[in-house]
């Protein structure tokens, strides 16, 4: 057996992993036996095991970290947003439910990783540059927080609308969830205007200017404005609730263009890293 063909089924067996814990957590919910939340996050942390020994395994094969190619931009953020919910959700029960839009937003990014592009590509000279680890390592952090401020969006208005009461039933109350959802987009805030700053001083070293409203440059920055005028409005107009919950949701899907979409439609000098 291979080296690949190990770090391809340490892959697989976290995803199996990640499909009990989401299992796992749903019955909890579905039939209020919340002594099955710790196994559940068991589960997930088992599977954050072979994740993480899957992604060591391919970056001393292909000599680089996670971020070349779509196989390894999908599994590296989804590790960083199951690391994340784990450290949230053992901290606060109330929170844990959030798992079931969490878990199944990760599991399927590493399946679709593995299966649109799962060959090792060479790291291109321009690409070898701390900026750029520092770049690409905050972006994912600030995908990971947007995801867990996702997943509290959605079930806020599921609990609000009062539709899936027995998933909901569990959940910290509205005002819990409302306040977690921005306080999980400032953190991504923070950490996205870091991959900002990062990139633009990577742009500068290997292109020779700062920014050149190239494609996914001008998106990023779209996708950060839409994020920043979120908070804005909730500190300066006291948007809360319900249109708050939208907001985040609407800015959640440009990040998701932005990230995943924008890289295979357009010609840019970005699209190296997720072709």
């Amino acid at each position: 057996m291979t080296t690949l063909t190990h770090h391809m089924l340490l892959h697989w067996t976290a995803v199996v992993f990640y499909i009990i814990a989401t299992v796992l957590l749903a019955v909890s919910l579905i039939f209020q036996k919340e002594r099955l939340d710790r196994p559940a996050l068991l589960a997930a942390l088992l599977g954050l095991i072979p994740h993480t020994a899957s992604i060591l395994i391919r970056w001393q094969i292909a000599g680089h970290g996670p971020y070349m190619a779509r196989h390894e931009v999908l599994t590296s953020m989804a590790w960083i947003t199951v690391a994340l919910f784990l450290i949230v959700a053992w901290k606060n029960q109330r929170l844990r439910p959030t798992g079931i839009v969490v878990l199944p937003l990760a599991f399927l990014m590493m399946a679709v990783g593995a299966f649109l592009n799962p060959e090792i590509r060479q790291l291109p000279p321009s690409l070898r540059s701390v900026w750029l680890v520092i770049h690409i390592l905050f972006n994912k952090i600030a995908a990971g927080s947007l995801i867990i401020a996702f997943a509290t969006s959605v079930l806020y208005l599921l609990k609000e609308k009062k539709r899936a009461i027995r998933i909901t039933g569990g959940l910290a109350g509205l005002e819990v969830l409302d306040a977690y959802s921005a306080r999980f987009v400032g953190f991504g805030f923070v950490f996205w205007s870091i991959t900002i700053g990062a990139g633009a001083i990577w742009a500068n070293e290997v292109w020779g200017r700062y920014w050149g409203w190239d494609p996914i440059e001008t998106w990023s920055l779209i996708t950060w404005l839409l994020f920043g005028l979120y908070l804005h409005l909730r500190h300066f107009f006291k948007w809360h609730g319900a249109k708050a919950a939208w907001l985040m949701i609407l800015c959640f899907i440009v990040s998701i263009i932005t990230l995943f979409i924008l890289p295979m439609l357009t010609a840019s000098l970005h699209v190296e890293y997720f072709t």
